[in-house]
């Protein structure tokens, strides 16, 4: 089924924000797992492993609209150096997905395609989930201090 052009487009944008997503979330989870903290690898990584998930459906998508998946473009990746500033570039890479994933969702109802509609929101709520998670994380750095919460996550 051949797909708008302009919505193609918006996927394989939307495409390289879960790619680098999946890279900043992975190397978060390894320079965790580094420094002893066990719990925090596994949720970074557990969310490098959604994005991969949102990757191959978009793939999937693109593909069923006769477009062109671009694999080979990746945003800029923001590591942090110290656990508080990974969870804030996380948070920010979060919001700029959620705010495309509305506006992809707003574009795939004007052009009336409601299955890519109904994949987006699929992922959309899973990008509104880790939002969740990562401001509980912010919020338990700020009420315990940095360093009580570290001990938890070991």
């Amino acid at each position: 089924m051949k797909g708008n052009q302009k919505l193609i487009d918006t996927l394989n944008s939307l495409l390289a924000d879960e790619l680098s997503a999946i890279n900043q979330y992975i190397v978060h989870a390894e320079m965790c797992e580094d420094w002893g903290y066990g719990k925090l690898h596994k949720g970074f990584e557990k969310r490098a492993i959604d994005e991969m998930k949102h990757a191959e459906k978009l793939i999937g998508r693109i593909l069923f609209l006769e477009g062109v998946p671009i694999v080979s473009e990746l945003n800029r990746i923001h590591i942090g150096g110290e656990v508080p500033q990974q969870v804030e570039n996380d948070r920010v890479a979060e919001m700029g997905a959620i705010k495309a994933y509305n506006e992809a969702i707003a574009l795939a109802g004007e052009l009336l395609d409601y299955a890519t509609r109904d994949v987006l929101v699929q992922i959309l709520n899973d990008e509104d989930r880790h939002m969740d998670e990562i401001e509980e994380l912010r919020d338990q750095i700020e009420q315990m201090t940095l360093p009580i919460f570290l001990t938890t996550q070991v």
